[in-house]
């Protein structure tokens, strides 16, 4: 299976980001609300300057305590993002994914982002595919 057809079954809502300057409580509160576990820090929404998850802002509350939670996204994103195209298979995807160890990833169209992927997200789409090859097996060895 491909990015593209990960695409098709997520909502169109877009993908959720923020405004670099963005406080680390402000981005804490979208990420809860949202329920989701990761943002993306961009000024105009299509050009990705980082990443923030959740896993970043609790390793940040452990490191320094609450009073990052004033500070910008800024320091704490991760700027260094690994993307992925619609053409990708999500056997490459979880490949870097596993070696990374993250659980999001944009994916990008050029230097546009068309959306984001979770590890959730690919893992669903490789259990769809495992089942459609068992039954496809299933049926050659029952002759159907």
């Amino acid at each position: 299976m491909h990015v593209a057809q990960i695409l098709k079954t997520k909502s169109d809502d877009g993908v959720v980001t923020v405004a670099p300057g963005t406080s680390v409580a402000e981005v804490a509160h979208v990420l809860s609300m949202r329920r989701i576990g990761a943002v993306i820090v961009s000024a105009d929404g299509k050009h990705p300057a980082g990443i923030v998850s959740e896993r970043d802002i609790v390793r940040e509350l452990g490191k320094r305590g609450p009073t990052c939670l004033a500070e910008a996204v800024d320091g704490l994103m991760t700027t260094k993002l690994v993307t992925c195209t619609r053409d990708e298979t999500t056997h490459d995807v979880l490949q870097k994914m596993s070696a990374g160890r993250f659980r999001h990833m944009p994916v990008m169209e050029g230097d546009e982002m068309i959306g984001l992927i979770s590890i959730g997200d690919v893992v669903q789409s490789r259990l769809m595919e495992l089942a459609a090859e068992k039954d496809a097996l299933e049926g050659m060895i029952k002759g159907f």
